[in-house]
Protein backbone atom coordinates (compact mmCIF):
# COMPACT_ATOMS: atom_id res chain seq x y z
CA UNK A 1 0.00 0.00 0.00
CA UNK A 2 3.09 2.24 0.98
CA UNK A 3 4.54 1.86 -2.28
CA UNK A 4 1.52 2.14 -4.55
CA UNK A 5 1.24 5.71 -2.49
CA UNK A 6 4.62 6.51 -2.68
CA UNK A 7 4.47 5.53 -6.80
CA UNK A 8 0.77 7.65 -7.33
CA UNK A 9 3.04 10.22 -5.71
CA UNK A 10 5.70 10.07 -7.92
CA UNK A 11 3.89 10.39 -11.04
CA UNK A 12 1.32 12.52 -9.80
CA UNK A 13 4.65 15.33 -9.30
CA UNK A 14 5.82 13.94 -12.96
CA UNK A 15 2.64 15.17 -14.21
CA UNK A 16 2.21 18.51 -12.69
CA UNK A 17 6.07 19.51 -13.62
CA UNK A 18 4.96 18.27 -17.44
CA UNK A 19 2.33 20.95 -17.31
CA UNK A 20 5.20 23.81 -16.39
CA UNK A 21 4.22 26.52 -14.51
CA UNK A 22 0.29 26.85 -15.66
CA UNK A 23 -0.07 24.36 -13.27
CA UNK A 24 0.41 25.85 -10.10
CA UNK A 25 -3.47 28.42 -10.75
CA UNK A 26 -4.74 25.44 -12.10
CA UNK A 27 -3.61 23.34 -8.84
CA UNK A 28 -5.06 26.36 -6.22
CA UNK A 29 -7.91 26.67 -8.73
CA UNK A 30 -9.28 23.35 -8.28
CA UNK A 31 -8.37 23.06 -4.42
CA UNK A 32 -10.24 26.53 -3.48
CA UNK A 33 -13.46 25.25 -5.95
CA UNK A 34 -13.53 21.96 -4.33
CA UNK A 35 -13.07 23.42 -0.90
CA UNK A 36 -16.31 25.79 -1.38
CA UNK A 37 -18.24 22.98 -2.94
CA UNK A 38 -17.80 20.73 -0.25
CA UNK A 39 -18.86 23.36 1.87
CA UNK A 40 -21.82 24.29 0.48
CA UNK A 41 -22.85 20.27 -0.08
CA UNK A 42 -22.08 19.42 3.67
CA UNK A 43 -24.33 23.06 3.63
CA UNK A 44 -27.42 22.53 2.08
CA UNK A 45 -27.36 18.89 3.02
CA UNK A 46 -27.88 19.64 6.90
CA UNK A 47 -30.63 22.55 5.63
CA UNK A 48 -32.69 19.13 4.57
CA UNK A 49 -31.57 17.11 7.47
CA UNK A 50 -33.60 17.52 11.23
CA UNK A 51 -36.31 20.03 10.07
CA UNK A 52 -40.09 20.89 11.24
CA UNK A 53 -43.00 20.92 9.74
CA UNK A 54 -44.95 24.07 8.57
CA UNK A 55 -47.41 23.98 11.08
CA UNK A 56 -44.84 23.30 13.92
CA UNK A 57 -42.79 26.67 12.47
CA UNK A 58 -46.35 28.49 13.31
CA UNK A 59 -46.78 27.10 16.60
CA UNK A 60 -43.17 28.18 17.71
CA UNK A 61 -43.98 31.44 16.05
CA UNK A 62 -47.66 31.80 17.93
CA UNK A 63 -45.76 30.98 21.22
CA UNK A 64 -42.51 32.94 20.55
CA UNK A 65 -40.78 29.83 21.83
CA UNK A 66 -37.42 29.21 19.85
CA UNK A 67 -36.99 25.48 18.92
CA UNK A 68 -34.31 23.61 19.77
CA UNK A 69 -31.58 23.89 17.07
CA UNK A 70 -29.64 21.10 18.85
CA UNK A 71 -32.20 18.48 18.12
CA UNK A 72 -33.34 20.71 14.72
CA UNK A 73 -31.15 21.89 12.22
CA UNK A 74 -33.30 22.30 8.90
CA UNK A 75 -34.08 25.15 7.21
CA UNK A 76 -37.42 26.21 8.72
CA UNK A 77 -36.15 25.66 12.05
CA UNK A 78 -33.69 27.51 11.45
CA UNK A 79 -35.87 30.18 9.39
CA UNK A 80 -37.73 30.82 13.05
CA UNK A 81 -34.76 30.26 15.56
CA UNK A 82 -33.67 33.86 13.06
CA UNK A 83 -37.08 35.42 13.02
CA UNK A 84 -37.51 35.11 16.40
CA UNK A 85 -33.84 36.66 17.61
CA UNK A 86 -34.92 39.99 15.63
CA UNK A 87 -38.62 39.55 16.57
CA UNK A 88 -40.10 42.98 18.38
CA UNK A 89 -43.78 42.00 19.25
CA UNK A 90 -45.36 44.64 16.76
CA UNK A 91 -47.03 42.95 14.14
CA UNK A 92 -46.25 45.85 11.16
CA UNK A 93 -42.93 45.71 11.98
CA UNK A 94 -42.29 41.88 12.43
CA UNK A 95 -44.07 41.44 9.07
CA UNK A 96 -40.86 43.53 7.32
CA UNK A 97 -38.62 41.27 9.70
CA UNK A 98 -40.13 38.20 8.21
CA UNK A 99 -39.52 39.41 5.14
CA UNK A 100 -35.64 40.74 5.84
CA UNK A 101 -35.04 37.26 7.24
CA UNK A 102 -36.11 35.63 4.09
CA UNK A 103 -34.25 37.66 2.30
CA UNK A 104 -31.11 37.19 3.93
CA UNK A 105 -31.34 33.58 3.84
CA UNK A 106 -32.29 33.09 0.70
CA UNK A 107 -28.93 35.15 -0.27
CA UNK A 108 -26.92 32.69 2.18
CA UNK A 109 -27.85 29.97 0.38
CA UNK A 110 -26.50 31.47 -3.21
CA UNK A 111 -22.97 31.77 -1.18
CA UNK A 112 -19.27 30.78 -2.63
CA UNK A 113 -21.97 29.41 -6.26
CA UNK A 114 -20.72 32.14 -8.01
CA UNK A 115 -17.00 31.84 -7.24
CA UNK A 116 -17.64 27.89 -8.08
CA UNK A 117 -18.27 28.96 -11.11
CA UNK A 118 -15.75 31.56 -12.05
CA UNK A 119 -13.22 29.25 -11.64
CA UNK A 120 -14.59 26.33 -13.24
CA UNK A 121 -14.77 28.93 -16.11
CA UNK A 122 -11.20 30.45 -15.97
CA UNK A 123 -9.70 26.89 -15.54
CA UNK A 124 -9.89 26.12 -19.26
CA UNK A 125 -8.13 29.34 -19.60
CA UNK A 126 -5.53 28.39 -17.59
CA UNK A 127 -5.54 25.20 -19.80
CA UNK A 128 -5.05 27.13 -23.09
CA UNK A 129 -2.48 29.67 -21.32
CA UNK A 130 -0.20 26.53 -20.88
CA UNK A 131 -1.31 24.93 -24.91
CA UNK A 132 0.06 27.96 -26.28
CA UNK A 133 3.12 28.33 -24.07
CA UNK A 134 4.05 24.79 -24.99
CA UNK A 135 3.31 25.53 -28.62
CA UNK A 136 5.72 28.44 -27.96
CA UNK A 137 8.00 26.17 -27.08
CA UNK A 138 8.12 23.76 -29.68
CA UNK A 139 8.41 26.19 -32.09
CA UNK A 140 11.57 27.98 -30.57
CA UNK A 141 13.10 24.35 -30.12
CA UNK A 142 12.51 24.25 -33.78
CA UNK A 143 13.86 27.40 -34.74
CA UNK A 144 17.80 26.11 -32.91
CA UNK A 145 16.93 22.71 -33.60
CA UNK A 146 15.26 21.44 -36.68
CA UNK A 147 12.45 18.70 -36.52
CA UNK A 148 15.67 16.13 -35.70
CA UNK A 149 15.27 16.70 -32.12
CA UNK A 150 11.93 14.63 -31.57
CA UNK A 151 12.52 14.42 -27.74
CA UNK A 152 12.56 18.20 -26.82
CA UNK A 153 9.82 18.88 -29.07
CA UNK A 154 7.90 16.51 -27.62
CA UNK A 155 8.18 18.25 -24.30
CA UNK A 156 6.74 21.18 -25.39
CA UNK A 157 3.43 18.63 -26.56
CA UNK A 158 3.35 17.07 -23.69
CA UNK A 159 3.12 20.61 -21.82
CA UNK A 160 0.73 21.72 -24.06
CA UNK A 161 -1.59 19.10 -23.71
CA UNK A 162 -1.30 18.20 -20.04
CA UNK A 163 -2.24 21.48 -19.15
CA UNK A 164 -5.32 21.51 -21.76
CA UNK A 165 -6.72 18.01 -20.35
CA UNK A 166 -6.18 19.37 -16.75
CA UNK A 167 -8.05 22.93 -17.04
CA UNK A 168 -11.00 20.44 -18.55
CA UNK A 169 -10.76 18.17 -16.07
CA UNK A 170 -11.02 20.96 -13.41
CA UNK A 171 -13.88 22.78 -15.27
CA UNK A 172 -15.98 19.90 -16.38
CA UNK A 173 -17.06 18.67 -12.82
CA UNK A 174 -17.01 22.23 -11.16
CA UNK A 175 -19.91 23.41 -13.67
CA UNK A 176 -21.61 20.28 -13.08
CA UNK A 177 -21.56 20.71 -9.36
CA UNK A 178 -22.35 24.29 -9.56
CA UNK A 179 -25.19 23.62 -11.63
CA UNK A 180 -26.33 20.73 -9.08
CA UNK A 181 -26.05 23.24 -6.27
CA UNK A 182 -27.77 25.65 -7.65
CA UNK A 183 -30.71 23.78 -8.38
CA UNK A 184 -30.32 22.64 -4.62
CA UNK A 185 -30.28 26.13 -3.69
CA UNK A 186 -33.45 27.16 -6.12
CA UNK A 187 -35.55 24.79 -3.67
CA UNK A 188 -34.63 25.52 -0.53
CA UNK A 189 -35.41 29.11 -1.47
CA UNK A 190 -38.99 27.97 -2.69
CA UNK A 191 -39.13 26.13 1.05
CA UNK A 192 -38.04 29.77 2.23
CA UNK A 193 -40.72 32.03 0.70
CA UNK A 194 -43.63 29.86 0.64
CA UNK A 195 -42.90 29.62 4.85
CA UNK A 196 -42.58 33.26 5.16
CA UNK A 197 -45.60 33.57 3.18
CA UNK A 198 -47.08 31.21 5.28
CA UNK A 199 -46.13 32.77 8.67
CA UNK A 200 -46.32 36.24 7.85
CA UNK A 201 -50.41 34.97 8.75
CA UNK A 202 -49.76 34.75 12.42
CA UNK A 203 -47.37 37.18 12.97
Amino acid sequence: MILFLKDYLYDTLNYLQGGGIVMFPLVVSSLLMWAMIINRVLFLRALNQKDIIRDEAKQYVLKNRFPDITKYRGLRALFVFRFLERRCGESSVDKYILDETVMSMVSSLDKYLACIGILAAVSPLFGLLGTVIGMITTFDIISIFGTGNARAMAGGISQALITTQTGLLVAIPGFYMRNFLSGRAENLKHRIASTGIYLKRYV
